[in-house]
């Protein structure tokens, strides 16, 4: 049996789920001790989004998958026990602003009567294709202590990866360089967006073109074109977890200088936030106090992401600061989810009388939108800012729309 512990539905459980569908001969019960949240895996609406998520909690369900609130009886129950927890960010104490230690391993001891194998599972999916990565994954990579109970527990769970994985592909490693390769992955992705992000200030500035940029940069074989599309962050919340544990991992090591380095990754994606709430502000003739404006998107193309750290929400709360009036429409994301903004059941709804529509978020329902109702129901000039380059601006521009877009002068 494998147990799961889920202080929240995070993508760091989704593992685990897929091994029910790989692994029918395996039991995996997964526990967290909110009571709501383990009434929506039993439903069909699940907690989080991520295509093909709910096609394979549907079909292990009651068969080799279960979800409980008995963490004591589940963990007492499992050979292997994943901790799928968040890693929260330290906000007091020493390491303030860093990822802070969770106390779920504790737990675990404390209720654990025979030995288990214990699974510290990091977010170490891309969001939106999470669910095929798993089943054809580039690498799996496991780290554990280098002793003999270590490397048996780190065989134990290889075995369980080895139903779908290729062995080839299933790399067993120490620790620390487990860890290490997990935090050098998302920074270095983090890096090649602040990258471009950076150079996109550049084009804004010159006259080039961001995605011309982009493309052209892309076709240099020893660089590729992935994770090369300007935006206004990092488009979760993993990577800037990642990099500012690195940065607290270096200071720690008294390597200031390599903490400063990867700090400035997380500073720039910052700086793109207010360049883009900047863009806002002065396209509007300098204020947007009393302005409508229209949000559509509220999280990144898979809510597994944590959208209490989305981009939208730190947009949001610069607009209510400005005192603007702001709408919101997510198809994705509950009611209930988003706080202190007017919540809108269309992008219609949202629009109307808007002054200015953000579409921060690449859902292929905007990119379908009957732009021109959109824009017969705003105040006018109608401005649309386009965060994700998802719209055909010079179509936009022949219906009358005023159209912004990052790292294009």
């Amino acid at each position: 049996m494998v147990a799961v512990t889920s202080e929240r539905a995070t993508s760091a459980a989704r593992p685990a789920r897929s091994s029910t569908q790989k692994c029918p001969h395996n039991d995996v019960t997964i526990v967290d001790l909110n009571t709501v949240v383990r009434a929506a895996w039993n439903s069909d609406e699940l907690p989080i989004y991520e295509p093909g998520l709910l096609d394979v909690v549907k079909e292990c369900r009651g068969r080799n998958l279960f979800f409980s609130t008995e963490v004591h009886r589940a963990i007492t129950e499992a050979d292997l026990v994943f901790v799928s927890v968040n890693i929260p960010t330290k906000t007091t104490g020493v390491g303030a602003g860093y990822a802070g230690p969770e106390i779920a391993t504790r737990r675990i001891a404390e209720i654990s009567t025979s030995s288990k194998v214990m699974v510290e599972n990091p977010e170490f999916l891309a969001e939106g294709t999470a669910i095929a990565d798993l089943h054809q994954p580039d690498r799996v990579l496991i780290g554990s202590l280098q002793t003999r109970q270590g490397k048996a527990a780190q065989e134990t769970l290889a075995e369980v990866y080895a139903n779908w994985a290729p062995r080839e592909n299933i790399i067993t490693i120490g620790l620390w360089s487990s860890e290490l390769t997990k935090l050098a992955a998302n920074a270095m992705l983090a890096q090649r967006i602040s990258s471009i992000n950076a150079l996109s200030a550049v084009c804004e500035a010159t006259g080039a073109d961001i995605d011309e940029v982009a493309n052209a940069t892309g076709k240099d074989s020893r660089l590729g074109p992935k994770f090369l599309k300007a935006s206004v962050d990092f488009g979760g919340s993993c990577f800037q977890k990642d990099i500012l544990n690195l940065v607290y991992l270096s200071e720690s090591l008294h390597l200031p200088e390599v903490a400063a380095y990867w700090r400035q990754v997380v500073e720039l994606n910052e700086y793109q936030k207010r360049r883009f709430l900047k863009l806002n502000v002065e396209t509007l003739f300098q204020t947007i106090l009393g302005k409508h404006i229209a949000v559509l998107g509220y999280v990144s193309p898979s809510p597994s992401s944590m959208f209490f750290e989305s981009a939208a929400i730190t947009l949001i709360k610069h607009f209510r600061a400005e005192r603007a009036n702001v709408s919101v429409y997510d198809p994705k994301v509950e009611e209930a989810q988003i706080l202190q903004v007017s919540i809108c059941s269309s992008a219609l709804e949202a629009c109307k009388g808007a002054h200015a529509v953000c579409v921060l978020t690449e859902w292929d329902e905007f990119k379908t939108l009957d732009w021109p109702a959109v824009y017969a129901g705003m105040k006018k000039p109608a401005f649309l800012f386009d965060r994700c380059f998802i719209l055909d601006a010079p179509a936009l521009k022949t219906i009358d729309f005023s159209v912004h877009s990052i790292g294009r002068g």
